[in-house]
């Protein structure tokens, strides 16, 4: 059996968050399969032209969209929690609430606005969305976070049901544990709230909380999202739309 074949060659890609973590690693592989990237994020990347823009402006975003120049595929990679450990939840105040939604969802929203148009008039393209298991399972580690990404997934349905008459497919990837500075920031929060003899370190917690919450019992790696984000603006992935792909261990098992 030969080497399936993505033939990305060419296509242009704007990653959103496209300097740390997974979005640093589907910026490596879709320059990888020959493609042109463009980045947006907090902070410049070496790899790739990227704008420093804040995914919560739609003016900013806008811009991007316009100076990108024809854009075949999009991938929203940003989010953020609350840095708060969140259960009980009323253990994060509402005001907390509002800077994380803004990003995780209505910054996701200004994309889809942004990029919607070119992506209509070409009839044909795709929309990722980096979703995650706590967004489909009422997580209590982060209200707030899980709650964004519960309506991310929601909207992500309502995109992919608007542009399918356009040939435009939109689905959304959902980690479950990945070595990230989010998910280290969750074992950071969880510690703080603990006497000084009860804490764990970073590796502790982790491995810990893999084999609790994970059946395969082991990381995921971000090279795994980005081969996926690959194969979904690929023609093989032509008939998937309005998907959630967990790559999550076996965590989230709908019944």
């Amino acid at each position: 059996m030969g080497m399936l074949q993505l033939h990305l060659t060419g296509q242009r890609v704007a990653i959103i968050g496209s300097s740390h973590g997974i979005g640093r690693a589907m910026t490596q592989a879709f320059l990888a399969e020959g493609c042109i990237v463009r980045g947006l994020d907090r902070q410049p990347s070496s790899e790739v032209e990227t704008t420093v823009a804040d995914v919560t402006s739609l003016a900013e975003v806008e811009a991007f969209a316009e100076a990108s120049g024809g854009i075949d595929h999009v991938i929203y990679c940003v989010g953020i929690g609350s840095g708060k450990f969140g259960f009980p939840f009323w253990n994060v105040p509402p005001a907390d609430w509002a800077r994380v939604l803004e990003v995780n969802l209505i910054g996701a929203v200004n994309v889809a606005h942004a990029f919607a148009p070119q992506l209509i008039a070409r009839g044909s393209g795709s929309l990722l969305f980096l979703t995650s298991v706590a967004g489909q399972i009422g997580s209590q580690t982060d209200p707030p976070y899980s709650a964004s990404k519960a309506g991310l997934i929601n909207f992500m349905q309502c995109a992919a049901k608007d542009l399918a008459p356009y040939g435009v497919r939109v689905n959304a990837l959902a980690p479950g544990m990945v070595k990230t500075a989010l998910n280290e920031a969750v074992w950071a929060a969880g510690q703080a709230r603990l006497p000084v003899e009860q804490r764990q370190t970073y590796e502790t917690w982790a491995e810990e909380k893999i084999r609790k919450v994970a059946p395969l019992g082991r990381w995921q790696e971000v090279e795994e999202f980005a081969a996926m984000a690959c194969f979904l603006a690929s023609d093989h992935a032509r008939n998937l739309t309005g998907q959630t792909l967990n790559i999550d261990g076996g965590q989230v098992m709908h019944a």
